[in-house]
C-alpha cells in the first residue's frame, strides 16, 4: 500500500509565535485515525521549533542548496536539514522556478543531494494556465520530471515523492476537478513506469493544487491521489488536519 501522505507548506508566513501555537495546535488535535503521514514544512528559521513533534508527525525544509558546503552566502545545505532530524524537502515548487528561475537541471542538483542525505525528495511539477490551455500538460510535466529525474537510478527514484501542481489552479479563483487531476497523476505514475515499471504503484503522488477540506476527500478517492501538498489551509491547524482526515 503506497504512503498516504499530507504535507504543509507554510511558505513565507507566521511569526515564532504563531509558529509555535500552530505546532501546539496540531498536536494537540491530532489523532491519526486514517493512517496519514503528516509533514511539516515551515520556514528554515523554525525547523528547530518541530524537535518534540509527535512521531507520527515529519519534519520537511521547503528548499536547500544544491551544493554540500561553502562560501554560498545565505544558502542552506543538506547536511545542515539532515542535523536538525529533517526528512522530507520540496523541491522544483512553482514558486521556486517562476519568481528564483529554477531551472529542471538545478532541481535534479538538488534531489541528488537530498537522496545523497536521506532526506525524501517532494519534487513538484505542474503546468500554467497558458500551457493547459495549449493542452500542453502532459509535455509540460514530461519535460520537467525528466530533468529532474536525469542521472538517477531506479533504486533512486522510487524513494522520491512527487507533487502536481496546477500552477493554473494555485490563487487564481479556478479550481482543478478531481478528474483532471486523477488524469494527471495517471500520467505521472504511467510516466514513472516506464522508467522504474511496476514499482511506481509505491510511489506516493501529491495533489498541489489548492486542496481544502472541502475537495479533499473527492480528491482523495482518486486512485493516483495519495494525499496533498498543502499552502493555505496547512496555517490553521482544524483546516490541515480536516484534509488529512478525509481519506
Amino acid at each position: 500500500m503506497r504512503k498516504r501522505i499530507v504535507a504543509g507548506n507554510w511558505k513565507m508566513n507566521l511569526s515564532k509565535q504563531e509558529a509555535e501555537q500552530l505546532i501546539t495546535d496540531l498536536e494537540l488535535k491530532y489523532i491519526n485515525e486514517k493512517d496519514c503521514h503528516i509533514v511539516l514544512c515551515p520556514s528554515n528559521v523554525y525547523l528547530t521549533l518541530t524537535d518534540e513533534l509527535q512521531s507520527n508527525m515529519s519534519i520537511g525544509a521547503q528548499n536547500v542548496s544544491e551544493r554540500s558546503n561553502g562560501a554560498f552566502t545565505g544558502e542552506v545545505s543538506c547536511e545542515m536539514l539532515k542535523s536538525l532530524n529533517v526528512t522530507y524537502c520540496i523541491v522544483g515548487h512553482s514558486e521556486r522556478r517562476l519568481f528564483y528561475g529554477e531551472t529542471n537541471e538545478l532541481i535534479n542538483q538538488k534531489v541528488k543531494q537530498l537522496l545523497k542525505n536521506n532526506i525524501t525528495p517532494i519534487l513538484c511539477c505542474g503546468e500554467s494556465l497558458s500551457e493547459r490551455e495549449s493542452n500542453d500538460q502532459e509535455k509540460v510535466v514530461s519535460i520537467q520530471l525528466g530533468g529532474a529525474l536525469t542521472g538517477l537510478t531506479k533504486e533512486e527514484v522510487a524513494k522520491v515523492v512527487f507533487a502536481y501542481e496546477p500552477v493554473w489552479a494555485i490563487g487564481t479563483g479556478k479550481t482543478a476537478s478531481a478528474p483532471q487531476a486523477q488524469e494527471m497523476h495517471q500520467f505521472i505514475r504511467s510516466f514513472l513506469s516506464d522508467i522504474i515499471g511496476d514499482k511506481c504503484n509505491e510511489i506516493s503522488i501529491l495533489y498541489g493544487g489548492s486542496c481544502k477540506p472541502e475537495n479533499a476527500n473527492e480528491l482523495f478517492k482518486c486512485p493516483d491521489i495519495d494525499g496533498g501538498l498543502i499552502g493555505g489551509a496547512a496555517l490553521n491547524a482544524d483546516s490541515f488536519l480536516a484534509i488529512a482526515n478525509s481519506f
